[in-house]
């Protein structure tokens, strides 16, 4: 195999795992920079190695990582295996071996797991990312000076036609790729439905979007701390001028100041 056509394949497989969302943050592991390395083999083998912002990461969050790489990668046509490494975690070993054999996250962990269900988990932080996305678009959406009744009135059909500019179409396909989640979301669906499927009433937006934000701020949060515990821990700051997320010190500064002492 050539080298363009190893770069080409690996290219490919860069765009798979940009697929992969970190499953609490609702980032991708590329964007995140959790990938530490990536090489193809002339017969159709991929080896991945990732890491995480601290060597403590829950166990069912790299797992699910883990194993959504895996499948995303595995789709390709020509991808014969997937090697995949989580470097330096208290995990790894159990991890590596279950991704190696194939496991699931019970079989991984046996006893470990207990009763947990790790899709029931994958279910939670789909409906957190459906909720969060949904309240970034609306919240734009109104920015415009768009009604309320007109946009809860818009068909799944009719939001997929929305590029009136390029931050709103990226929106739109953020939630749209999302929307699935709260039912199925055919052409002729509400686009914008509650996490359960049912309609929002445009009379209460103001208390159902902030509602929404209670979610996305939590999200946001712990997505500024891992940023910054990766950062501290792979000497990987970027430099102010790239920085497009919140970081850390952004909620310290926006605690209220000057509050009243505890009463004893």
């Amino acid at each position: 195999m050539s080298q363009g056509e190893t770069r080409g394949r690996e290219q490919e497989v860069w765009q798979r795992l940009g697929l992969v969302v970190d499953p609490e943050l609702d980032e991708p592991v590329t964007e995140l920079d959790f990938i530490t390395g990536l090489a193809v083999g002339a017969e159709g083998e991929v080896r991945i190695a990732f890491r995480l912002p601290t060597y403590w990461c829950a166990a069912n969050f790299a797992y699910l990582m883990a194993d959504d790489m895996r499948r995303e990668v595995a789709a390709l046509p020509w991808v014969r295996g997937v090697a995949l490494t989580l470097e330096e975690h208290m995990y790894a070993e159990q991890i590596n071996r279950g991704m190696r054999e194939g496991l699931s996250f019970r079989a991984t962990f046996e006893a470990e797991a207990q009763e947990e269900d790790v899709e029931d988990i994958r279910q939670i932080f789909l409906r957190k990312a459906f909720q969060r996305r949904q309240e970034a678009l609306l919240r734009h959406l109104l920015g415009r000076g768009e009604p309320a009744a007109g946009l809860l009135a818009l068909s799944v059909g009719a939001l997929a036609t929305r590029d009136d500019d390029a931050e709103t179409a990226r929106l739109v396909r953020r939630y749209l790729d999302r929307r699935d989640v709260a039912g199925a979301g055919g052409a002729e669906r509400p686009g914008f439905v509650d996490v359960d499927g049912g309609p929002i009433d445009p009379t209460r937006l103001g208390s159902y979007l902030h509602a929404l934000r209670s979610v996305a701020v939590n999200v946001e949060f712990n997505g500024a701390l891992c940023r910054s515990l990766l950062a501290t821990r792979c000497d990987t700051a970027p430099e102010p001028a790239a920085m497009t997320e919140p970081g850390l010190l952004d909620f310290i500064r926006a605690l209220p100041r000057d509050r009243p002492a505890a009463q004893p």
